[in-house]
């Protein structure tokens, strides 16, 4: 019998391995949530390359969140993400849910950088 962790891998490669199927060269947008923090990066596949990133411990939004693991850190995380990928010139992504569903946290984070211009 698999346990957790091993079952949350199997997603995440199920996950990835439909959207490099669809991606059509575009960058995927990764999400990660761990108990106290929730990361995003902006990753070329093709070049191996994390083109913009953000995380509740940047120390840009550290004095703003009280919580680095709710949901309006989650908001601020995906409004930063959105606007580095913009100064990168990364206007159209592929959101990569990393294996988790997609409510809370991780909702939250796209809902935010869709409203700040990324499109996926």
């Amino acid at each position: 019998m698999l346990d957790s962790r091993k079952k949350h891998q199997r997603r995440q490669a199920r996950t990835r391995f439909s959207l490099r199927q669809r991606s059509k060269g575009r960058p995927r947008l990764s999400v990660f949530r761990s108990g106290r923090h929730i990361y995003g990066q902006v990753i070329d596949d093709y070049a191996g390359r994390t083109l913009a990133a953000a995380s509740s411990l940047d120390k840009d939004l550290r004095s703003e969140l009280k919580n680095g693991a709710d949901s309006d850190a989650a908001k601020k995380v995906g409004e930063l993400l959105a606007r580095r990928a913009k100064e990168a010139g990364i206007g159209e992504v592929v959101f990569d849910r990393g294996g988790y569903r997609f409510h809370g946290r991780v909702k939250a984070l796209a809902e935010a950088a869709r409203e700040a211009g990324l499109v996926f």
